[in-house]
């Protein structure tokens, strides 16, 4: 059971990077020709936050490559071994696929809406149905549980550290993505803020 959560979860990772980035990504590119990425290399709050997704990701790739295929270099990423107990991954692990499957049935019905960032050159209509009518951000919630299925899987200084800055980075994200809806949306986006929650 260990050895398939160990190996389990570089699977999972490079899956769900797949899934849930290049996929989506693709599509929207293919039938509307727009690049959903839209963090750039330029100055500001919004593409610095890009920044930090971006060593976010690869540095838990890198953890689950070293989890999985370097056992020696698992002690570097400062273990806390009175979490590292079977029960614990098992539920990480359910986390894990259950945050799979909500993210990207939230990414579905987003449709042609959905973005990584602010996309300020093409408007894009207001999705508040399905998941959304629940949450106003049920994919940043995804990503949340997803980097906590991780941390249980392998408890320690490192996921721990990618826990933390994600939870505050997604949170700046929010708001920024918020503000830019207002301006956009208007007076629906206040109505639509007044009935359904942040999170849940």
């Amino acid at each position: 059971m260990e050895n398939f959560i160990k190996y389990g979860l570089s699977i999972y990772l490079i899956i769900h990077f797949g899934l849930t980035f290049v996929l989506p990504s693709y599509k929207i590119w293919k039938a509307k020709g727009i690049f959903a990425i839209t963090f750039t290399n330029k100055d500001s709050a919004h593409d610095y936050i890009g920044k930090v997704f971006k060593t976010l990701l690869i540095t838990t790739l890198a953890i689950g490559a070293i989890y999985a295929f370097y056992t020696e270099g698992v002690k570097y990423l400062l273990p806390i071994w009175y979490l590292d107990i079977l029960y614990f991954q098992v539920q990480g692990s359910m986390i894990l696929l259950a945050a799979l499957v909500w993210i990207m049935i939230a990414q579905y019905q987003m449709s042609d809406s959905w973005r990584i960032g602010i996309d300020e050159k093409n408007k894009t209509k207001l999705v508040a149905n399905g998941m959304f009518s629940i949450s106003r951000n049920p994919i940043f919630f995804g990503m949340l549980c997803t980097q906590l299925g991780i941390f249980l899987v392998i408890p320690s200084a490192a996921t721990c550290m990618i826990l933390v800055i994600g939870f505050i980075v997604i949170q700046i994200q929010v708001r920024l993505e918020e503000a830019f809806l207002l301006k956009m949306h208007g007076e629906d986006y206040e109505k639509y803020c007044a009935k359904t929650r942040r999170w849940l």
